[in-house]
């Protein structure tokens, strides 16, 4: 079907969100990604793209799914620039691999990406996880300074560092992080590293979850300047367990003041098991609200029956209810966050009819864009957003 791409039939394991494709596509290079888009956009052929699949049943199920476009032999690091403290790796390299790969000069990707071991560089723009430490380095979107994406009609487009060919008017590593594939393919990336900290030192303790906004603020503004912040109630009137962050040089006197902030508890240089896990469960719902709507979100978890866990720095936590959520239990959750300023995704659900996203003010913007990029809509058509 095409020249110089590897392409096989799908099986059962090739599904994205229940969607069979028809055929599994192995490309090796960028010119092999354009290749394959440019046949797909001649045959009218629809195209998921996908990494490790680790985060593939996120989202919305495509509304049709022909070409499952497997990125897993992009798995190159281009060049690491250790002065510079950049590196530019190919789509299809796990965090897991980039992380040991700088490591060795001593320097990391500040991304605390989920399943690192499978996860790819693409797959982690694509869906844009914010990890416990984006409080301070941000995310995976703050982190990238260029990007290579393949556009539906098979146009090889660069944008920031390293820039050959670029899209006008378009900042094309902003647009497609968080696109969840809808958009075009990711197949290189360049991104901001930093020097690995000298130490690392976690204060663990339990708080009243009445005193956690306080908490929490008093940590934001601290002078000790931690790294994270992480909260974890697995039970909604359980009292939460909160670990922080520090890290450099003079982490263990840092632990010592943010001790004094949280009111207690002990300090390791290990975080708790649960640190940045991210569940694997039936149903996951991600929260993101301000700093001023911590106190709301832990209400509105615990009225829904909801464990917690996330940071309270940041403004994100995820909620993976024991069961799947139900829809006017969803609605209310979603009202009690938005009031307080904040906004609710579902990420996974087996309910097909439920509302992942809810109102979304860019919504008609976001379109424009995707019929700008994507008129055919031939890329994860439905995955994302309104439908997008």
């Amino acid at each position: 079907m095409i020249e110089g791409a590897t392409v096989r039939q799908a099986g059962p394991e090739d599904a994205v969100g229940g969607v069979l494709p028809r055929w599994v596509a192995l490309p090796e290079s960028v010119e092999e990604v354009a290749a394959v888009l440019r046949a797909c956009a001649e045959r009218d052929l629809a195209v998921v793209p996908a990494g490790g699949g680790t985060k593939l049943h996120w989202g919305a199920p495509p509304e049709r799914c022909d070409v499952r476009l497997d990125l897993g032999r992009l798995d190159t690091i281009l060049e690491h620039a250790a002065g510079d403290l950049v590196v530019r790796a190919q789509a299809g390299v796990t965090m897991g691999a980039l992380a040991a790969a700088l490591a060795d000069e001593g320097q990391e990707l500040a991304v605390d990406a989920p399943f690192p071991e499978d996860a790819t560089v693409g797959g982690t723009l694509a869906t844009a996880p914010a990890g416990p430490r984006a409080f301070r380095y941000g995310t995976p979107r703050d982190l990238l300074i260029g990007v290579t994406v393949v556009l539906p009609d098979g146009t090889v487009a660069r944008s920031g560092g390293k820039v050959v060919k670029n899209v006008a008017g378009y900042d094309l590593g902003k647009l497609f992080t968080g696109s969840y594939g809808t958009l075009g393919v990711i197949a290189e990336a360049t991104f901001r590293l930093h020097p690995l900290p000298a130490a690392r030192r976690w204060v663990r303790a339990e708080v009243d979850a009445a005193d956690l906004p306080g908490i929490a603020a008093a940590l934001a503004a601290s002078q000790a300047e931690p790294s994270a912040a992480e909260v974890d109630r697995p039970e909604p009137d359980a009292r939460p367990a909160l670990a922080v962050l520090a890290e450099g040089a003079a982490a263990e006197s840092r632990a010592a003041e943010l001790r004094e902030l949280v009111g207690g508890g002990e300090i390791s240089d290990a975080p708790p098991p649960w640190w940045g896990l991210v569940s694997r469960d039936e149903t996951l719902v991600e929260v993101r609200f301000p700093a001023t709507g911590l106190a709301a979100v832990l209400e509105a978890a615990e009225r829904a029956g909801l464990a917690v866990r996330g940071s309270v720095l940041s403004g994100r936590v995820l909620m993976a209810p024991s069961a799947p959520m139900e829809p006017e239990v969803l609605a209310g959750l979603r009202r009690r966050v938005e009031a307080a300023g904040g906004r609710v995704n579902v990420l996974v659900t087996p309910h097909a009819g439920l509302d992942r996203w809810g109102q979304v003010s860019a919504l008609p913007l976001m379109r424009r864009v995707k019929e700008r990029f994507d008129p055919g809509r031939r890329m994860s058509p439905g995955r994302f957003v309104g439908g997008i």
